[in-house]
């Protein structure tokens, strides 16, 4: 169970072989409960049971979908399903003259990545986001709360291969456990394994500061200001699964959606989230954001500067009115021999009243359509009824009226031109010419968000009209042009959903129509049946063995197929999860959003992300000082106060779990001339040697950039147990060749560099990963190539958990200057490794040079 009485132990060894007798009830009672839930999935919504009608199918398909992601979490969480344990103090109440051992139970609650039962129903694991697991987090030495010892369990697969005790009260502990605290802390030994190319969930691991961010509560903006290390993106996907566990009825419904900053970031996520029991979280990065589009190429920083300002929201108003028009000569076209024509001063008030309807563009077209082809109806039918009056004029002026012609003359008078019947038929006529039809595009067109941008950045007179009205210079309108089949970009996609929240859906109507179609048809089977039942007369043969039939059911045989498809749909419609039904609806309201490397988003991707949480219930995670989008946040205020004035707080997370201090002092150097009103976060790590300089100049690279990464790779794999990798972090104009001198390296922030062992990436696709060593090529000219290039080299070289590199032609650059006060302090030249490469010089740095 949970909880129950520990009986004391003798020795280590005995301890370990207590605790896997109890992970292997663990284990059993979790195969009991994935067996029950692939059974109902096996079974499927057609299962038996429950009787053929619709309504009992249908409860069964939804408890198969439920069957079905019960199972998902069941699976996803095989990997240390088991991590952890909790002693509260012993009860010190015994009796005058007990022996202290012998005094009342003290609680213990075994912790893992869900809550499981026995077959009881009574507790046997307590699922890590459960308030009785919180101690697990939140107790320290000097504020244990009434724990006397942690216990870290270590699994292999399903074989318990370690112990870890972290002991709180050691007067709250019987004499036989006091004999069998082992291990080091869980944290230490996690920082000390190799990367392995994916994100670890860290359950056991998470710090009291970062239990902090998890489960603070839900409504508001949290922003999560984090330096590089501090575990911040940890802490904001474990904080979507404490959500949805803590807040399921809302976020189930409605969902989470995490946004990240590329696709390798965002396999990281795929792998932590099933470990955690959440399945059930939508993934996006912000080239994602629109449906339909998957946006990776970037632009120059000065078009992200463009595109990412608050005036492309103005440029796209402007473009949608540029796409409503009213020319000033009026409109004319030829129908059935006459011109019809509607007058400038009627068109621009039919142009008006569409715009002044509080609807999306393609709604108001309607309006416009209806008042347009009314026009012309009406106009037509003035020249139809002046045609006929002509020859009644002469008459009149003959003065030879009969009577009966004079009656319908002054009855005439009084009706309109056109009744509500003649009006639509007339109005339907000039719909279905396709000349009238094309006019009127051409006046107000239908339109989608990628049609609407992609013919506006192709047509230099549109950019003209359009970025004028916005206030853009002319040298930004020309930075704008591109041809129509341009791919769309990362800066492309908040301007697309900006689009597409002034243009709305596209018209309906003939899906509607065949909607209402499909209900007559059903309604006329009934009908028949109906009648096949009075003609037949089964109603008055009057014998009960006879199965006699009513007009649903008759129908029912007749629109089966219909009724089948209708469940198959609705079930269809059940199996997707919340993440997928949210993914495919741009206007979907999430629960709640994680926004990562949240300091990258522009202020127009922002308007995006805010569209999709109504409720502003955020947690935003980043570093301002990592800010390498030229179009990114230089403060949180910038971006948040003009949707939450002053109703966002900040919980910063100031301990480096990752990069070992050596390195962070001189990330710290660079920190304090980028952004010197921040405060690196503190290294809890001084193991690991100092950083080291490569002299290698660009005709150097093609042969001493291999021999130096395979002497970085035997150090990786070698003095530390794990795969290990490493990353080549270079500058745009080092890096074609340094993709050339790496050819069987992977290249860029795909998912497949999580697999390889080395990786070649730009500072901008290194965010949020994290490497066992790093090498950085020119980082003079990181810093140059960029208007944020100190900050692009900030995220460079904090990336490593281990080992660093510089390799540069010529001199450091002045920020960079504490590395070689590094190595006067060690007095170790050989562990900095200061050397010469080029292409003259020797290629096969030794691995001290590595260092």
């Amino acid at each position: 169970m949970g909880i129950r009485q520990v009986e004391d132990v003798k020795s280590p060894e005995a301890a370990l072989r207590e605790e896997q007798e109890y992970v292997t009830r663990v284990y059993t009672r979790l195969d009991a409960e994935r067996d029950e839930a692939e059974r109902t999935v096996r079974e499927g919504p057609g299962g038996t049971g429950g009787g053929g009608a619709f309504q009992a199918r249908l409860e069964r398909a939804v408890a198969t979908d439920e069957a079905a992601r019960r199972l998902d979490r069941l699976t996803g969480v095989e990997r240390g399903l088991c991590f952890g344990r909790i002693d509260h103090r012993r009860d010190d109440t015994a009796p005058e003259g007990e022996d202290a051992d012998e005094a009342g139970p003290r609680d213990t609650f075994y912790i893992g990545r869900i809550g499981l039962r026995d077959e009881h129903r009574e507790p046997l694991l307590i699922d890590w986001r459960a308030e009785a697991a919180r101690p697990f987090y939140t107790a320290t030495p000097t504020s244990p709360g009434t724990l006397a010892r942690r216990r870290h369990l270590h699994l292999r697969l399903r074989e318990l291969v370690r112990i870890d005790d972290e002991v709180f009260d050691l007067d709250g502990l019987s004499t036989a456990d006091q004999s069998t605290i082992v291990g080091e802390a869980a944290l230490l030994a996690t920082l000390r394994r190799g990367r392995t190319g994916r994100m670890s969930d860290v359950v056991a691991t998470i710090q009291e500061e970062q239990d902090q961010v998890i489960r603070a509560g839900l409504p508001g903006v949290l922003v999560v200001q984090g330096g590089p290390g501090t575990g911040k993106t940890v802490a904001a996907l474990h904080r979507a699964a404490y959500l949805l566990y803590t807040h399921r009825e809302v976020l189930e419904r409605r969902g989470v959606l995490v946004v990240g900053p590329n696709a390798t970031f965002m396999r990281y996520i795929e792998q932590v989230l099933p470990g955690l029991g959440e399945s059930d979280v939508a993934l996006a990065t912000v080239g994602e954001l629109f449906p339909g589009v998957r946006a990776t190429a970037a632009e120059t920083p000065e078009v992200a500067i463009l595109k990412g300002g608050l005036r492309m929201a103005g440029m796209i108003e402007s473009a949608v009115r540029d796409r409503q028009r009213a020319p000033q000569e009026g409109l004319e076209i030829e129908n059935d021999g006459m011109v019809l024509r509607v007058e400038p001063a009627r068109l621009r008030e039919i142009r008006d009243r569409a715009r002044n309807l509080r609807a999306s563009h393609n709604v108001q077209r309607r309006l416009f359509v209806h008042d347009v082809l009314q026009a012309l109806a009406v106009d037509r039918a003035e020249q139809y009824d002046k045609m006929t009056d002509e020859p009644l004029q002469e008459i009149l002026r003959s003065g030879n009226v009969p009577q009966w012609l004079q009656e319908l003359l002054d009855e005439a008078e009084d009706q309109p031109l056109l009744d509500g019947t003649d009006l639509k038929l007339a109005k339907e006529a000039l719909w279905a010419e396709p000349a009238v039809r094309q006019l009127i595009d051409d006046l107000w067109p239908e339109l989608t968000p990628q049609q609407l941008l992609s013919e506006l950045f192709a047509d230099a007179a549109a950019l003209e009209r359009v970025g004028g009205a916005a206030a853009l210079t002319k040298a930004e309108r020309a930075d704008l042009f591109r041809p129509a089949d341009a791919e769309w970009t990362v800066s492309d996609v908040p301007l697309l959903d900006e689009a597409a929240e002034l243009l709305g859906a596209p018209d309906d109507a003939a899906e509607r129509a065949r909607l209402r179609a499909a209900q007559r048809e059903v309604e006329a089977e009934e009908q028949y049946a109906r009648e096949v039942i009075e003609s037949t007369g089964v109603e008055q043969i009057g014998i009960p063995e006879i199965d006699l039939l009513n007009a649903g059911e008759l129908a029912e045989r007749h629109v089966e197929d219909a009724l089948e498809l209708a469940e198959r749909q609705h079930y269809d419609g059940l199996r997707l999860t919340t993440a997928q039904r949210a993914a495919a609806d741009r206007e979907w309201a999430y629960g709640h959003v994680i926004v990562d490397e949240a300091q990258e988003l522009s202020e127009m991707a922002w308007r995006a992300v805010m569209r999709k949480v109504p409720t502003r219930s955020l947690t935003v995670v980043g570093d301002v000082a990592q800010t390498g989008n030229p179009a990114g946040a230089r403060s949180w205020g910038d971006m948040l106060d003009r949707y939450v004035h002053g109703r966002w707080r900040e919980q910063r997370l100031m301990v480096n779990y990752r990069t070992p201090a050596a390195i962070m002092r001189i990330a710290a150097d660079v920190l304090a001339e980028v952004a010197p009103e921040q405060t690196p976060p503190e290294p809890v790590r001084d193991d690991g040697p100092p950083p080291g300089v490569v002299r290698m100049d660009a005709e150097g690279i093609p042969g001493g950039l291999p021999a130096l990464v395979d002497a970085e790779l035997i150090q990786i794999t070698t003095d530390r147990i794990g795969e290990g990798r490493l990353a080549v972090i270079a500058s745009a104009a080092t890096h074609p060749a340094v993709r050339a001198a790496l050819p069987d390296a992977e290249a860029g922030a795909t998912p497949e560099a999580l697999d390889s062992p080395v990786v070649v990436l730009t500072p901008e696709e290194s965010k949020g990963l994290e490497f066992d060593s790093v090498i950085v090529v020119d980082p003079a000219g990181i810093i140059d190539e960029s208007p944020r290039g100190g900050h692009d080299l900030y995220v460079a070289i904090t990336r490593a958990t281990r080992r660093m590199t510089l390799v540069q032609d010529g001199d450091l650059p002045p920020m960079l200057s504490g590395v070689k006060a590094q190595e006067e302090i060690q007095g170790e030249p050989g562990a900095a490794g200061v050397q010469s490469q080029s292409g003259s010089a020797d290629p096969e740095p030794s691995a001290d040079a590595a260092r």
